[in-house]
This record gives structure tokens, C-alpha cells and sequence, in this order.
């Protein structure tokens, strides 16, 4: 049962019970409404109480649900308010722990309500796309007041019970339990003390206004267009809190339920929704059920004392976990630390971070110049240079000192964890970790699975990056794994786009301005072009039939590295980030290009942004039929978190989706006629044309 009943004396409990957060779904539904017919049926019964169970009240909708026809079935969530509404005996609701979205429009909707303390209370629709769409709009600046309330649905943001319990004039909570622990035995008590009480208070009927009106929600209208301008749903939020303000209930109910619905449709909810579903799907691993037994992960060591090192390090400080970390020599340790204890100290300064929190996390770092040190680590992670013949060396040493079961892992974004793997003994403790830089900052954690990674590995691997706050996606082998692999087709037509008549500030714009953080020149500079040049040499010898622009490479060769130089496809200024144009690179470019013959064409924004966004998708669709990601939301997954791709699109894969893959293949062939551009990479993918051909999508 997902909603369970029972009568103790004279009061009714109906106890949601659908773990883990007792979201609301028909089955959930359905035994609420039938639990309030058996309770006003029953001459014994006075009152009824509605709770939940384990550690949540509800947290709103059933995500299993999203999208399908059971989310709009009778009963939905609407007519289950109403029920308890028209009740002819009072409902209280007692929450605890959780009480979200739909989960507090029900609670909104009971006739009284009771909070533990330290629950957490939010409205968080706004957070995929949309308002809340079962009342809260109408109902919590009822019981809260306009100001709060809206601030609560705009945001999404949660609050604790007993913070709303202090706001003055406040009906959101009519009694606090002393304690999580007493709240059952209070609210039967409660229960039975308004029992008889008529009428029944229902929260519709109290009144609801803004003593400034108008100029109140144009200054909040101003203030969220300001911050979300990308995002429709925000300004909804104030469109709908006002209707709460000027219309009747009804009225104001409805006006919630058109904008709802309007929002469900656009491109921007239905991106929130599918990250919402991607980023959970992501611990998912087809092959590795979830009570896979994990190993225990105490201590930590890294291997490197630079930029990388340091940031993994400070991931697993921030979660109470300690680490040794080992450098070669003293000044390098020396160097690492420093930048750790200024990372902190920035965080201490700008009020982020507690000085007792900096210095508990410094004493969880102790230092090494000999792998002997390591021996006690349950898991460790080299950051070293991205060298096969570097790396050797290090597992050779990690297979000799850590202890069995210990996982080896490699923070490798492109070589082969196979071959990684071949240098120990122990193939199966061996996986790939690539985090991305700046490690302690990026949520991104690309989990590299070898073809001999024990699952038991994998299942604490995904544990330990849940710890650590980081969003993880498995990926198979292969050269780039998921997120560099389909970069450098990205990079590749960057480069096309400048042969053709671009400017490196053209490209970067046209993408900005659809939305990505950066677009690929200025990313180039910021990660360092000699990267990309030491990848392109690489791909010479192995791949020499593969096709790449020149200019890069001289841009290299003219030492213009990037922000580290101070000068690479932009200048730029000490201490500053700003990409400022550079007219000999302009004039660079333009002496290649006619040395190549080509007279340059003028190149839309349009041409500019799908030849770069549906590179990714192509090369993401091989990467799928390989096997490499396992679905297509964790390719997703990997653009949204690691490469800056727009979140109101939903990755690379998702944008597909809505564009239509059958357009994305037509545009495809137009690309693939370009003698200028690789006619042979534009082939669709056999996965993208099997789509096509079956009218199906990726996700």
C-alpha cells in the first residue's frame, strides 16, 4: 500500500507510504481519497490526521511519473485537495522532515497543520520549468503572506518549519510538535482538541492582499526578469502570486492551472524536467544492481601537488575525509598546499567558509615524499602528467604499496585506463576518475569504467562522488571518453568556421549568445591551446586521414597558449579574465586562409551555432552505439555539468530531441556538402539514422 490507514479511538491516520519521499502518485492518491471516504463514513472517527512516513511528509510529485498518463488520472492532486477540503471532518496534516511541492500544496489544503521542527518546507517547481500547480501559488501567500510566499516559489528554495513558524501574522502552521519524535502523539492530541471546532478553517477562504500593490509586483517582476532572463517560469511565479492578490479563489486557481499547463509545454520546463530525470538516472548503472556491496572509504591519497591534485584533494577535505598527498619533491608539496590554504582563505574572506571549518579541513591534510606512506589508503588518485609512459610508473609503484582492495584510480582525461590497468597486478581496483578543472569547483566526475573494473569498484566510486557533491556519468574506453571525445569534433569545426571566413570573436559569440558559458576559442585559451596541439600531433601520426584547420596549430607555434601566456586566439590583461580581440591573430588567420585559395564567405550565427552543437550530437550518437555512455541522458549529464551547455536547452542529445532529428539530419547533409568542411564525419551516425528512420528520439 502506498497510503496506509488506521484508526486509533476516535481519529483516523492516513500515513502516505511510497518511499523514499512519498511522492504522490495515483496509487498514492487513490488511498488518500479512499482513506478520508472510510474516516467520514465512520460515526467513531472525529478527526483525521494525514502524515508520513519513514523521513519524509511528501516531497511532492512521483517522479516515475513525470510525463506519463498517470500524473493527470483521477485523482489527481487537485481533486484530492478538494476532497479533504469538503471534508466533513477536520484533516491535520503532520509534517515532518520533507514537505515539498505538491507535498505542501496538500498540507496547504488540510484544514490544520502541525511541523516537527527541522523540516524542510518548499514550493521547488520553478526549478523545473514551472509553478506550482496544485494551489500553492494561491494558498501559501495565504498563510504565509504575499512577501515570503513569493519569495519561497520564485527561488525554489528550502526552509525550515520552525524559521516559518517565527514570521509574524503567519497561518502556514497552527501548532509546533516539541519534537520530530513527538509529533505522531502531539497530533493526535491537537487532533482531538479541534475536533469539534466548526467551521472548519480552510485556507482559500483567508484573505490575501499587498498593502503596495501594483508597484510591489512590478519591483518583483523587474528583479526576476534581472536574474532568470532565460527562464520563463520565475516571472510566472509573480504572475500568479498576483492573481492570488486581485481575483477570487476560483479564479486565481485557474490562472494558476493556464500558466501550469502553458509552461509544461515549453523547451525551457521540458529541459528542467530531463535533467531533473538525467541527473538521477546518471548512479544508475544497468549491469551493477543497487546493493552492490561497496568498500569503505576512510582515508585518501592523491598523487600530485599541482592545480589538479590540490583541487581533488580539497573535495574529499570538504567532506570530513582525510588525504595524504605525495609530490616528488618538498617545494612542490610546499607550492600545493599554499594554493589549497588561499583557496580556503578567499572562501574564509568572502564569508563562505568558517575559519574553525578552514582549519578542520587542513588537519585532515598530511603530506608525503614516499609512496611507503600511502600504504593505508582505501583509495587513491593520481593527477600526474598525461603521459602513458608517466602514468607507468606510477601504478607500477601504487601496485607494490597499496594494500589489497584498495582502489587505484587515474584522473587520465583522454589515455587508455585498459593499458593503465595492464601495469598492476590488480586490473580489477583499477578505475578512471576525471575530474575537471577546477576540480573542487566543477560538479562534473567522469567515471571510467576498464573492461576488468570490479563492480563492487564502481558501485563506491559512484558512492564516493555522491560524498564529494559531484554529479558522476560512467563512461566507457576510448580515446576522450564521452566529454573530450565529442569536444574535439566541436574544436574541429571551430576550426572549419575560421578557414571559411570566421573570426575566432564571431564563432564565440554566435555560441554565447545560444547560450553556452564559452564559446570555443575563448575555451581553448582558457584550458591552454598547447593541449589541444599535443592532441592534434597525436592524431597526425594515428589518424592521418582525419581532418583538421591549420590555424591552431600556428597559433601554437607562435607560443599564444592561452590565458596562461597572456596572449592566445585573444590578449589578455593580468589578473583579468576579459578576451580582448587581437588583430594579428585576425590577420593570421586571414594570410592561411589565402594561402589555402579560399575566399572567405559571410557565415550566419544560425550555420555557426548547428555545425558546433550538432557535432556533439553526431559524435554522440556514435558514442552511444559503442556502448561508451549508456544512454543518452548521461552524455547530457556530461555537457550540462563539464562544458558549459545552456541548462535551459538540456544538453546536446535533449536539444536534439526538440529540434527534431530529422532536421538535424537534413541540416547534416547540407554541412556534409561543403568541400571545405569533412563531408566523411557528417555521415549520420547509424544509431541517428535509425532513429530517424524509426521517428524515435535519444532520450
Amino acid at each position: 500500500m502506498t497510503a496506509e490507514y488506521k484508526v486509533h479511538g476516535d481519529i483516523a491516520v492516513i500515513t502516505l507510504n511510497n518511499p523514499p519521499v512519498n511522492g504522490l502518485g495515483l496509487a498514492t492518491r487513490q488511498g488518500i481519497a479512499d482513506g478520508l471516504t472510510k474516516a467520514n463514513d465512520d460515526a467513531a472517527v472525529k478527526a483525521i490526521v494525514i502524515t508520513g512516513a519513514g523521513k519524509a511528509f511528501s516531497g511532492g510529485a512521483d517522479i516515475k511519473e513525470f510525463g506519463s498518463p498517470k500524473a493527470l488520472q483521477e485523482p489527481n492532486l487537485l481533486s484530492v485537495i478538494l476532497a479533504i477540503e469538503n471534508s466533513a471532518k477536520p484533516a491535520i496534516a503532520a509534517v515532518h522532515s520533507v514537505c515539498m511541492g505538491g507535498g505542501l500544496e496538500l498540507a496547504l489544503g488540510c484544514h490544520y497543520r502541525i511541523a516537527a521542527p527541522g523540516c524542510s518546507v518548499a514550493l521547488p517547481e520553478v526549478k523545473l520549468g514551472l509553478i506550482p500547480g496544485a494551489g500553492g501559488t494561491q494558498r501559501l501567500p495565504r498563510a504565509l503572506g504575499v512577501e515570503p510566499a513569493l519569495n519561497m516559489i520564485v527561488s525554489g528554495e528550502t526552509v525550515k518549519s520552525e524559521m516559518l513558524a517565527m514570521l509574524p501574522g503567519q497561518k502556514l502552521f497552527d501548532k509546533m510538535a516539541a519534537s520530530a519524535e513527538s509529533l505522531a502523539e502531539e497530533a493526535l492530541a491537537y487532533a482531538r482538541s479541534v475536533a469539534d471546532a466548526r467551521p472548519l478553517p480552510l485556507v482559500r477562504n483567508l484573505p490575501c492582499k499587498h498593502p503596495l500593490g501594483d508597484a510591489y509586483f512590478q519591483f518583483a517582476r523587474n528583479m526576476v526578469k534581472g536574474m532568470s532572463k532565460n527562464f520563463p517560469a520565475p516571472a510566472k511565479c509573480v504572475d500568479a502570486v498576483e492573481a492570488a492578490t486581485k481575483q477570487k479563489f476560483d479564479v486565481g486557481m485557474a490562472t494558476e492551472r493556464e500558466i501550469f499547463l502553458n509552461l509544461m509545454l515549453t523547451p525551457e520546463s521540458k529541459a528542467l524536467r530531463h535533467i531533473f530525470v538525467a541527473e538521477r538516472a546518471a548512479s544508475k548503472i544497468p549491469d551493477v544492481p543497487a546493493d552492490t556491496p561497496q568498500r569503505a572509504i576512510n582515508a585518501v591519497a592523491v598523487i600530485g601537488a599541482g592545480t589538479m591534485g590540490g583541487g581533488i584533494a580539497m573535495n574529499f577535505l570538504n567532506a570530513g575525509i582525510p588525504v595524504k598527498m605525495l609530490e616528488m619533491k618538498q617545494d612542490a608539496l610546499d607550492r600545493g598546499i599554499a594554493t589549497i590554504r588561499k583557496n580556503y582563505e578567499s572562501q574564509v574572506k568572502k564569508g563562505k567558509l568558517k575559519q574553525d571549518k578552514y582549519e578542520e579541513r587542513m588537519s585532515l591534510l598530511s603530506t608525503t615524499l614516499s609512496y611507503d606512506d600511502l600504504k593505508d589508503a582505501d583509495m587513491v588518485i593520481e593527477a600526474v602528467f598525461e603521459e602513458i609512459g608517466v602514468k607507468e610508473a606510477v601504478f607500477k609503484e601504487l601496485d607494490r604499496v597499496m594494500k589489497p582492495g584498495a582502489i587505484l584510480a587515474s584522473n587520465t582525461s583522454t589515455l587508455d585506463v585498459n593499458k593503465i590497468a595492464s601495469f598492476t597486478k590488480r586490473p580489477q581496483d583499477v578505475v578512471g576518475m576525471h575530474f575537471f578543472s577546477p576540480a573542487n569547483v566543477m560538479k562534473l566526475l567522469e567515471v571510467v569504467r576498464g573492461e576488468k573494473t570490479a563492480k563492487d569498484v564502481l558501485a563506491t566510486v559512484m558512492a564516493v562522488a555522491k560524498k564529494i557533491r559531484k554529479t558522476a556519468v560512467v563512461s566507457g574506453v576510448c580515446d576522450g571518453f564521452i566529454g573530450n571525445r565529442m569536444i574535439e569534433q566541436y574544436g574541429r569545426q571551430g576550426g572549419f568556421l575560421l578557414d571559411e571566413g570566421c573570426t575566432p570573436e564571431q564563432v564565440d559569440k554566435a555560441i554565447e549568445k545560444f547560450g553556452f558559458a564559452m564559446g570555443p576559442f575563448r575555451m581553448g585559451d582558457l584550458a591552454g591551446n598547447d593541449i589541444g596541439w599535443a592532441i592534434r600531433k597525436r592524431r597526425y601520426l594515428e589518424k592521418p586521414d582525419m581532418k583538421y584547420s591549420k590555424t591552431a596549430d600556428l597559433l601554437c607555434e607562435k607560443g599564444r597558449f592561452g590565458q596562461k601566456t597572456g596572449a592566445g586566439w585573444y590578449d589578455y590583461v593580468a589578473g583579468k579574465r576579459d578576451a580582448v580581440p587581437n588583430a594579428d591573430v585576425v590577420k593570421m588567420i586571414e594570410e592561411h586562409r589565402k594561402s589555402l585559395g579560399i575566399t572567405p564567405r559571410k557565415i550566419s550565427d544560425e550555420e555557426i551555432v548547428q555545425r558546433l552543437v550538432y557535432s556533439l550530437v553526431n559524435e554522440g550518437a556514435h558514442i552511444l552505439e559503442e556502448g561508451i555512455a549508456s544512454k543518452a541522458s548521461d552524455i547530457d549529464m556530461v555537457y550540462l555539468m563539464g562544458y558549459g551547455f545552456p541548462i535551459y536547452r538540456g544538453g546536446p542529445m535533449n536539444y536534439a530531441d526538440q529540434v527534431g532529428l530529422f532536421n538535424v539530419v537534413q541540416a547534416m547533409k547540407r554541412f556534409a556538402k561543403n568541400p571545405l568542411d569533412d563531408a566523411k564525419f557528417w555521415e549520420p551516425a547509424p544509431l541517428l539514422a535509425k532513429l530517424v528512420a524509426e521517428g524515435k528520439t535519444f532520450n
